[in-house]
């Protein structure tokens, strides 16, 4: 009897455990501010959460990153790399995570130094996909070609985020 009810103890301690860490990464999933990318190739932006809005700007860019802000039922409020913000419906988002080069043309280096040498050249409005980031540097893939670039020189990933 003692080794069942230290078993159904066990089982309960476990299970209290498994459904924290599961509602600790749903809330991580729906932080704010956070970063996605535009799914299709034609995503209206509204200027309220729902289809009764007016569409104020249609973006024709997949995998534009954007940045979501607010959350409404099934409608995200986004803010992309220019300031421009607005609100999408949740389907036409997607977690993958995307960068785009700003400021102007960036050098794309092999390893994580400034003093590494350059294996492509990135203009201004590149989108490239976002690997991982160590400190300032983050590695991203564009073409099929990998390297790092420094977080000041793109823009869909926070100055402190970790990302691996």
């Amino acid at each position: 009897m003692r080794n069942k009810a230290l078993r159904i103890l066990v089982a309960l301690a476990l299970a209290a455990v498994l459904s924290a860490g599961a509602a600790r990464a749903a809330e991580k999933a729906d932080a704010l501010p956070r970063f996605v990318s535009l799914r299709a190739d034609a995503v209206n932006l509204r200027t309220g959460p729902g289809d009764r809005y007016p569409v104020e700007w249609v973006y024709r860019r997949k995998g534009l990153p954007v940045e979501i802000v607010a959350q409404h039922e099934q409608w995200r409020e986004v803010r992309d790399w220019q300031g421009t913000t607005g609100w999408v419906h949740q389907r036409l988002v997607t977690t993958a995570r995307n960068v785009i080069i700003k400021g102007h043309q960036r050098v794309l280096r092999a390893e994580p130094d400034a003093g590494s040498p350059p294996v492509a050249k990135l203009d201004v409005g590149v989108i490239a996909h976002l690997l991982e980031c160590r400190a300032a540097w983050c590695r991203v893939e564009a073409d099929k070609i990998k390297g790092w670039l420094t977080r000041g020189e793109i823009w869909g990933v926070t100055a402190d985020e970790v990302v691996r």
